[in-house]
């Protein structure tokens, strides 16, 4: 149990449901679009797309520690340090982390493969791009997180919106749909939010370390902006999916969920001390937990109407 505990902490299994959530959100698309549903297909689809957002986190967390990110969040005052800590304080060698990591990826490559004799090679295509976008968001010679200009959320916008909903849905049935790429939109940019607000904790040291998120690269007040601008674009999207015929018109309802988050920036100042991002970050994450319950529920009762 201590070692299970401790491979929770390492893979930060904690925050698991920000991909399980678009995961069945896309198979439940297939259930109420054309009334299919393999629970075998599904339940396959969540534990492959759960261990390969495990080994992001992972991956994540072992290149910033060769890149030098994670020593310098220890070192610095006014910063919250996100990643598990494993390495830093050497809870974990570097080789049992590193042999952990690629275990998690050798699960969810045979989960993909799988997928793709029953459904077809797109599941392991979609799966193999996220993958790929997990690994090089922080890896050399790509780095996407390091790099500014949007990269980063870009990356964390299919990986956690377009790709999940649309793969599960594929998985399902065997081909795309609009409407598919329509439900990704609000719950891949709510997703993009809890990264682009988790920056605010250590976005100083991110600037020591090298790694220019938009923050770095804007500051503080222009970031807290298009933080706004996020918000608002997930919020008008939703408006979009029930246009499109994603989802129904009492979804509507979901705008609900983000008030608390709303209320939030309305505390915040221009410039702020890492402390004073707590209550964004932890309002980003419950909304778009709670967000995509709510859609999940609706689209269940959609489905039997």
């Amino acid at each position: 149990m201590d070692k299970f505990r401790q491979f929770m902490k390492a893979s930060r299994a904690s925050i698991i449901l920000v991909m399980l959530i678009p995961v069945a959100l896309g198979a439940l698309g297939a259930f109420v679009w054309n009334d299919v549903f393999h629970i075998g297909l599904f339940i396959l689809t969540l534990i492959g797309s759960a261990v390969a957002h495990l080994f992001s986190n992972m991956i994540n967390d072992l290149w910033d520690y060769k890149n030098g990110a994670d020593t310098a969040v220890e070192e610095e005052v006014d910063a919250i340090t996100s990643h598990s800590g494993f390495l830093t304080n050497g809870t974990w060698s570097l080789r049992t982390f590193t042999v952990v990591t690629w275990s998690l990826f050798g699960i969810a490559l045979l989960s993909g493969i799988i997928l793709s004799l029953y459904s077809g090679w797109w599941a392991l295509i979609l799966g193999l791009l996220g993958g790929m976008i997990a690994y090089f968001y922080v890896a050399p010679p790509l780095r996407l997180g390091y790099r500014g200009k949007g990269f980063s959320e870009v990356a964390i916008f299919l990986s956690f919106g377009l790709l999940p909903v649309m793969g599960a849905y594929y998985v399902q049935t065997s081909h795309m749909d609009i409407r598919a790429l329509l439900l990704s939109l609000p719950i891949g940019l709510l997703t993009t939010l809890i990264l682009f607000n988790h920056h605010f904790l250590h976005w100083r040291l991110d600037r020591q370390a090298g790694k220019n998120t938009l923050i770095v690269v804007w500051g503080e007040s222009k970031a807290l902006r298009f933080s706004r601008l996020l918000l608002l674009l997930a919020a008008i999207s939703l408006v979009v999916c029930m246009f499109g015929g994603a989802l129904p018109y009492y979804a509507i309802i979901a705008f609900l969920t983000f008030i608390p988050l709303y209320r939030v920036y309305g505390r915040l100042k221009e410039q702020n001390p890492s402390q004073a991002y707590l209550p964004l970050m932890g309002n980003s994450v419950k909304t778009t937990l709670r967000f995509g319950m709510v859609l999940i529920v609706i689209m269940i009762i959609q489905g039997f109407i």
